[in-house]
């Protein structure tokens, strides 16, 4: 029986064979579906959020606490001020004000121009309800409250725009028009928290917030790490043994103590955060590279590629980085699981992303103590958002580990 030998060309068929191997890995697929459902759901923000508020941050003080489903109704009053426009881009990156007040109430009816709601109460069975009352024109549009004026005897009000625009105004239409898209009732999925946002926003908006900081972490880690990396593999002398000392200074501080110690150099901010991070992890990436280069900078390819007379920095980065990426892209995806806690670890002291901005450990912070009372989700939800964030790329970091070793794959071919 002859058995015919597998002949493998190019670096193409061995991507091929990786990409292959991963595709088997049944739990390591599951993850990386999820991580791409938390990334699109992160960069849509605030065009699927409930509540599309820059930050999420409409609080209605009359719904705090509710419960996962609660349902309220709400009568939706128009400011009076010019709406404010914006692209369609820019409403998805820093999302956009309300042009109208969101009123919570149990029940309402219509007595002339106005409209008469029952403020809102859990508790239904109340009687004693305060009740508010505002004036059909001033909830269907922008208006000057002084040009306000109803005559009983027609039915109709005139009023003057915020722009000037004279108006008069049928109230029977008004009504049908408060009724059809004015009033709406709402569910809470993830219930409110203590200032009565929607919950279910704070953790989409929370969700971008550790998505970004893991990769422009890894990003600025991985531009260190390998520059550094580089540098002290393939020159060695007194450019590997000063980089190697600089490394080894920065491994001897713990992280968390330097990121702290960068933060507060920095100051409390979205985007130093990034830095702080980043400025942190590189040290694993380049202790990596160096190693890699360490065992590849004496291969033929290198030596006839300093024999065409290459410069050296052409030979690294065209020639010997490309041959030891896999290695690097294992630890790329266990820095982007370190970056999500260390972030959240930051905004759970008080230090990492500051206020009214969202994140899931500043949301672990501020609703901690609900966990011995009767609303722990509060706490346990970005909990839980956390840890399976961090597992799902822990699982990417293995199965690339496996899917990359070509020598294991080729013998088992």
């Amino acid at each position: 029986m002859f058995f015919k030998k597998k002949q493998y060309t190019g670096s193409g068929s061995l991507s091929k064979i990786a990409w292959q191997r991963f595709l088997k890995n049944e739990l390591a697929v599951c993850a990386g579906i999820f991580i791409i459902f938390i990334v699109l759901i992160a960069s849509l923000g605030y065009l699927i959020t409930p509540d599309p508020t820059p930050f999420s941050n409409n609080q209605i003080l009359e719904i705090s606490s509710l419960k996962p489903g609660s349902q309220v109704q709400f009568l939706y009053v128009e400011k009076n001020e010019v709406p404010e426009k914006k692209s369609f881009f820019s409403k998805m990156i820093w999302g956009q004000k309300n042009s109208y007040v969101k009123v919570p109430f149990n029940s309402y009816r219509f007595v002339e121009d106005r409209i008469i709601l029952k403020e809102f109460s859990v508790d239904t069975a109340e009687i004693d309800h305060r009740e508010i009352e505002y004036n059909l024109a001033d909830v269907c549009y922008a208006v000057k409250a002084e040009s306000i004026n109803f005559e009983s005897n027609s039915q109709e009000i005139r009023c003057k725009r915020i722009n000037g625009e004279l108006m008069q105004l049928n109230v029977k239409k008004l009504q049908e028009r408060i009724i059809e898209k004015r009033i709406d009732n709402q569910t809470f999925i993830f219930g409110t928290d203590r200032y009565g946002r929607d919950y279910l926003s704070q953790l989409i908006i929370g969700a971008r917030v550790s998505i970004s900081v893991g990769f422009i972490a890894v990003l600025i880690s991985l531009f260190v790490g390998i520059l550094f990396g580089a540098l002290a593999g393939f020159f060695r002398s007194w450019v590997d043994n000063f980089i190697v000392w600089f490394i080894n200074i920065v491994w001897s501080i713990p992280t968390l103590l330097l990121v702290i110690a960068i933060t507060f150099a920095l100051g409390k901010g979205f985007w130093q955060i990034f830095i702080a991070v980043g400025l942190t992890m590189w040290v694993e990436v380049a202790r990596i590279v160096r190693g890699q280069i360490f065992s590849i900078r004496e291969k033929e390819f290198v030596e006839a590629g300093k024999a065409l007379a290459f410069s050296n920095f052409r030979i690294i980065f065209n020639h010997i980085l490309p041959n030891i990426m896999g290695p690097v892209i294992v630890i790329s995806a266990a820095n982007f699981a370190s970056a999500i806690l260390i972030e959240a670890g930051l905004s759970f002291l008080g230090i990492g992303v500051q206020p009214p901005m969202p994140s899931w450990g500043s949301m672990i912070k501020e609703n901690y103590a609900y966990i011995i009372l009767d609303s722990a989700y509060l706490a346990v939800l970005p909990g839980v958002a956390i840890m399976l964030l961090v597992l799902a790329f822990m699982i990417i970091g293995n199965a690339l580990r496996d899917a990359l070793d070509m020598k294991t794959s080729l013998a088992k071919e």
